[in-house]
Order: structure tokens, then C-alpha cells, then sequence
């Protein structure tokens, strides 16, 4: 492998060995702090213009599965382990990290300095802009400073047309801000029909198609950046069906009924968060990936309720409307990668949908 530079905005270097595709890449650097699931993370769309940061040391000796995509073409900028592997412990391996990598045009860095690099991220408390070069000159911070990251998003990984996922049961419509494939796998083990449809559809596409129940997906960015009618549209769908909201759906559906959305000081990248069930006081562990959280000092408790707290930070990881038959969750509940303790979610939105046809 050929020497190869994580560079940061202030002009930080950590040295190490490129991997991947021989390219040069720029994007947020943020970091992930699962122990496993590194295809699923790679491939899920949140970390659209994003530099992964895996804390876990070994990565890779699964190799990469045919069947647990989040998504068949990831927008991740790059990877950053902190040893690389290409010894397979699964016999349905078809590719290594390095291979699939390379197929994708997307660059990796290998035996760096992870501790290093999150502890300065933490230290930041936001992320920082990076990139990977193969020398880090003059001319490398210069493009580095020159880059303009995109804020839209979740305009570059939505589906741009409507198709569907079928099913014999309820039916489902998904709006697609960045969608996890395990939404889908878990919607079609119960059954149901789902349709997605992209961001920008309204009320009147969503409700003519009669659904059972409305999804709102996970996605990358800021949810601010968004156009204010997605806001008027949840609004509209969830006085009439019920609505499921999800990640970036979540600060969504959150916005819509008057709260603020801000951005996390660090980053939830992970599986190690603790979250405590209001209403039981259970505790459960469930998957976490997104840059911002909801403003607990901004909900109104007229029209929501807090679901789910982290009992690391105290922030607010879920929502139900006390009107309509409409929550939300901030982190995954379909589970991949990660603990399938909060699949139950989903049996639930089955039990609203079936209560609302009662």
C-alpha cells in the first residue's frame, strides 16, 4: 500500500496507507463507534460527503455480503480504520473492503492514528473538514480550503421517482429522504405494500394512494436546510393517517409540530448509547447516526411527548404526537447494523395502523 494523508482545515496530517480507490476526496470527518456492521454503515446514506472515522481497531474481516446493503451505491467520501483486514471469517464472503472500495470509487486510510483523530474531534466538538491525499502539500490544503461541501443532502440520495416494494398487507407509503434498505426489510416482514416516494412529495401524492400509514425516512444533513413546505406537508398527513418518523423524518416530524432542531456538539455514531423508555423506565440499546438532535427547551407539551431519552446526554431520542397517531424515533429501530431490541416499533405501527382501520 502506498503512503497516503488524513489532512484537516487546520492544517492537522495523521499519516498512514491508502486502501480503496486511488483517489483524492474531501467531506466532513465523523466518527462511528460501533464494534460491528461496517458494510451497513459504509453503505448507509447518512453519511452522504462524510469521512468515517471507525473506532473499532480491526476492520474488514467479514468481508462484504451480497444481502445487508443499505443502500446498492453509497455517498460516503471515505473510510478510516485503524487496521485494515482481508482475512475472511464468513464463508459467504464475495468481496474484501479493499475490493469493494475500489469498485465504488471510494478512497479508505489504513494504519492512522484513530484514537488520535477522535479525541480531536471531541475536542472540536463539530466536525471538521478533511481529506485524503496522497501528499500533503501546499497545494492539498489549498483545494482542501477551497471545497464547498453541498448542504442538499438528501436531494443527492433520494430517490427522484416513486416505485414500490410489494407486499399483501398494510399499505405503506415511505417518503424517501435518504432511506435505510432495512426500513424496507422490516416493513416487508410484516407484510406490508409500501410504495416510496421522494422528499418532495406533497399531501395529495401521499394520500392518494391511500396508505394505511405514512413512514418518514432516515437521511443526511441538516434538517434546517430543508424547503419549509415538507414541514406544512407532515403537518397535513399526520391529522389523517399514521405516521412513523424516523432519524432526519424525526427532526421532521419534530419541526413541524414547533420545535428547533440543532446541531450535536459530538456526533451519534454508534451502538453503545444507553436509552431509557419514558413511560417503563427500559432501557434498550439501538443503532444511532445523525449530527443533530431536537431542542428539548423548544417542544411544545401540548401537542408532544417524550417517548425515549439517552441517558448519556439527556437528549430527546423520541416523540408522540398526544392528537394524532404520529410518532417518531431518533435513532434505527430496523437494526442494521446493530441490537434489534427496538424492532418491536415497527409491530407497533402495525398495531396504530390496525386501531386507526378499527
Amino acid at each position: 500500500m502506498a503512503a497516503c494523508y488524513l489532512i484537516f482545515e487546520d492544517g492537522t496530517v495523521f499519516a498512514g496507507e491508502g486502501f480503496g480507490a486511488p483517489a483524492v476526496t474531501f467531506g466532513e470527518v465523523v466518527f462511528n463507534t460501533s464494534m460491528t456492521g461496517y458494510q451497513e454503515i459504509i453503505t448507509n446514506q447518512i453519511y452522504n460527503n462524510q469521512l468515517l472515522v471507525f473506532t473499532q481497531p480491526n476492520i474488514g474481516s467479514t468481508g462484504i455480503q451480497r444481502n445487508i446493503y443499505e443502500t446498492i451505491m453509497p455517498t460516503i467520501k471515505g473510510v478510516v480504520v485503524r487496521s485494515l483486514s482481508n482475512v475472511a471469517t464468513n464463508n459467504v464472503r464475495r468481496l474484501t473492503l479493499d475490493q469493494y472500495l475500489k469498485q465504488m470509487n471510494i478512497p479508505g486510510i489504513t494504519n492512522i492514528d484513530t484514537r488520535a483523530i477522535v479525541h480531536k474531534l471531541r475536542m472540536a466538538g463539530k466536525p471538521l473538514k478533511g481529506s485524503i491525499v496522497p501528499v500533503p502539500d501546499d497545494h492539498a490544503f489549498d483545494q482542501l480550503h477551497a471545497t464547498v461541501l453541498t448542504s442538499q443532502q438528501v436531494a443527492q440520495v433520494a430517490t427522484p421517482k416513486p416505485y414500490p416494494n410489494p407486499g399483501v398487507g398494510k399499505s405503506v407509503v415511505v417518503v424517501d429522504f435518504g432511506l435505510k434498505n432495512g426500513v424496507l426489510r422490516q416493513l416487508s416482514r410484516r407484510k406490508c405494500n409500501v410504495t416510496v416516494l421522494p422528499y418532495t412529495a406533497t399531501t395529495d401524492e401521499i394520500l392518494r394512494l391511500d396508505p394505511d400509514g405514512v413512514v418518514l425516512s432516515t437521511g443526511p444533513g441538516d434538517p434546517n436546510r430543508l424547503n419549509s413546505s415538507i414541514l406544512q406537508t407532515i403537518r397535513e398527513v399526520e391529522e389523517r393517517v399514521p405516521l412513523f418518523a424516523i432519524g432526519l423524518g424525526h427532526e421532521l416530524f419534530a419541526m413541524a409540530n414547533g420545535a428547533q432542531v440543532n446541531r450535536q456538539p459530538v456526533e451519534h455514531h454508534g451502538m453503545n448509547h444507553p436509552l431509557r423508555e419514558v413511560i417503563t423506565d427500559h432501557i434498550v440499546y439501538a443503532t444511532q447516526g445523525g449530527g443533530f438532535q431536537v431542542d428539548p427547551m423548544t417542544v411544545d407539551r401540548t401537542k408532544l411527548f417524550v417517548t425515549y431519552i439517552d441517558m448519556l446526554d439527556n437528549s430527546i431520542q423520541g416523540l408522540r404526537h398526544r392528537e394524532y397517531p404520529a410518532f417518531s424515533v431518533q435513532f434505527f429501530p430496523d437494526g442494521a447494523p446493530g441490537p434489534d431490541e427496538t424492532n418491536a416499533l415497527f409491530d407497533e405501527f402495525i398495531d396504530v395502523m390496525n386501531r386507526k382501520e378499527a
